[in-house]
């Protein structure tokens, strides 16, 4: 029987100056099954003609923003701020939503859930799979989840509007984990989909100035778990990675 569950979920794409992926992106919300999505992107004034890209899909677009930001997770509190769905997602440009019923198929799983969460599928810059990621997600979701890595990804979590805050902007490479650990302290329920919703490229700006990123992810986790509890956990994840790398000679995450 088909799920009556029926909510409006925001999709927010934020872009700068990636004429190479754009597209693929925004096929990738404009051609899901699923009716009931307002589509958002906000560009920070891109150069290279990513903008030009954007307009050709406006009508399938709900609200369409090209101007100078102060980075990505100003553009997402952006996109944030236009958002008037039941759910938000963010996609951001090389990003995709997994397969055309997607969507639908997150929202039957379960009616009413505050977070929905499922895999993601790594791509590299030639579009060939990487393989899931090397977290796997957790059987249960909460806010605690994170103490030893993000194990959901950010593309592959739908939270309800209702319980999401702005970003952080202390923070410029993982202000998304803060964020979502903040949404898991609201949510009283959390559906894991079981099925893999996103497809993700590698790379960005937390991979180019990795020991930055590295450091707000500690602040983060230590303000949300303690900071013994904190060093502790990171002796562990420490450990787990070597026994990754010695296994399988790769860290994709």
């Amino acid at each position: 029987m088909e799920s009556k569950f029926s909510p409006t979920l925001t999709v927010i794409t934020v872009v700068y100056n990636n004429a190479a992926d754009i597209e693929r992106t925004l096929l990738s919300v404009i051609n899901q099954t699923y009716p009931h999505i307002e589509y958002v992107v906000i560009d920070g004034g891109s150069t290279d003609g990513t903008a030009g890209i954007i307009r050709k899909y406006a009508g399938q677009i709900a609200r369409f923003i090209s101007e100078p930001d102060g980075g990505i997770y100003d553009a997402m509190n952006k996109g944030l701020a236009l958002a008037t769905g039941d759910y938000v997602l963010f996609m951001n440009s090389g990003d995709e939503i997994y397969a055309t019923d997607t969507v639908a198929a997150v929202f039957a799983t379960a009616p009413n859930a505050d977070i929905y969460y499922g895999e993601t599928e790594m791509f590299d810059a030639s579009w060939q799979s990487l393989g899931l990621r090397r977290h796997a997600i957790p059987e249960r979701f909460h806010w605690k989840s994170f103490r030893y890595g993000m194990n959901i990804s950010h593309q592959a979590i739908y939270i309800r509007r209702g319980i999401v805050g702005q970003y952080d902007l202390r923070y410029q490479l993982s202000s998304d984990i803060d964020w979502v650990i903040r949404a898991a302290k609201a949510a009283n329920k959390a559906v894991n989909t079981r099925r893999i919703v996103a497809k993700y490229l590698v790379g960005g700006m937390s991979k180019k100035r990795h020991w930055q990123s590295l450091k707000e992810r500690f602040r983060i986790f230590s303000k949300h778990y303690g900071l013994l509890p904190n060093v502790f956990n990171h002796i562990a994840i420490a450990f787990r990675l070597a026994v990754y790398y010695i296994k399988y000679g790769k860290t994709n995450d």
